[in-house]
């Protein structure tokens, strides 16, 4: 029986404490998890691909996994799949809005490559309303991040904050 290796992918800018949960709860689904930290041309990073993949890679750390292994791409994401022998891609809801985005999503990637299959992960309950765009903004104004991301998350988020500015001083 061959090694069954599923694909989490994501800009992760920043990995948040949702990224962890589907990260923890998706390793234990597949014999190995490659986490797939990529670019998105229609956000603005707050961090370098380099640096997310460090913070990927201590988050991995942290949270102990030994099935879990994190690469940088630049492609067609079906292609970067065949590329690492994926037959999974995990992808994590939040909302009925993620749900509409993913559904288009999967069933393009059905249409590219109908021997990957994608499975949906519903986010903890406590973690739902958690999003990178979401902690970057509260951070940027100041707000308290630490309840959505790691100790050393919170730490370079805090650090990039205040080498670019922090916003809306009163």
């Amino acid at each position: 029986m061959s090694e069954r290796i599923g694909i989490y992918p994501g800009t992760f800018d920043p990995v948040t404490l949702g990224h962890a949960d589907i990260i923890r709860r998706g390793a234990k689904l597949v014999d190995k998890l490659v986490v797939g930290v990529t670019t998105n041309p229609s956000k603005t990073a707050m961090f370098t691909t380099d640096e997310r993949l460090d913070m990927m890679r201590a988050e991995i750390d942290r949270l102990g996994l030994d099935n879990v292994e994190i690469q940088g791409f630049d492609a067609l994401l079906m292609k970067f799949a065949e590329h690492v022998g994926a037959s999974v891609i995990v992808r994590g809801l939040r909302a009925v809005a993620d749900f509409e985005y993913e559904y288009q999503m999967a069933g393009m990637n059905q249409q590219l490559d109908d021997s990957i299959e994608t499975v949906f992960l519903m986010a903890d309950i406590s973690l739902q309303p958690i999003a990178s765009r979401l902690v970057k903004e509260i951070a940027l104004y100041g707000g308290d991040i630490a309840p959505f991301v790691a100790p050393q998350v919170k730490e370079q988020v805090d650090a990039r904050v205040a080498k670019i500015g922090r916003k809306g001083d009163l």
